[in-house]
């Protein structure tokens, strides 16, 4: 049995865009949301701070590089990131080949 991995990460959101953001992830088109489960994504939530939003899921598959690639090679998921890439505003202090930045875990208590 896989290790679950706890990810999370956050990015600025474009103000102007708060409410059609919020309104679109309301309704993730469920072919989005396949590919999240078929990519072994669980628990997955956003949340928004003002102007930053902040992801959590926890990833219980064995190859987390392969299952990302999966995601990002998916047309569904393409054509979402085409409407939600624009509202988003990616932090300077990102690693390279980040576009939301990865947090690193500090405390966890099950």
């Amino acid at each position: 049995m896989s290790k679950v991995k706890r990810v999370a990460s956050v990015i600025g959101i474009v103000p102007e865009t708060r409410e059609e953001y919020e309104r679109i992830h309301a309704a993730v088109w469920p072919e989005v949301l396949d590919r999240i489960y078929k990519s072994n994504i669980r628990n997955y939530s956003i949340y928004r701070h003002n102007d930053l939003l902040f992801s959590y899921f926890e990833y219980v598959g064995d190859d987390y590089d392969g299952d990302m690639a999966k995601i990002g090679e998916d047309a569904d998921t393409q054509r979402w990131w085409e409407l939600t890439i624009p509202m988003q505003n990616a932090l300077d202090d990102r690693a390279p080949g980040e576009w939301w930045k990865t947090l690193p875990e500090v405390f966890h208590a099950d």
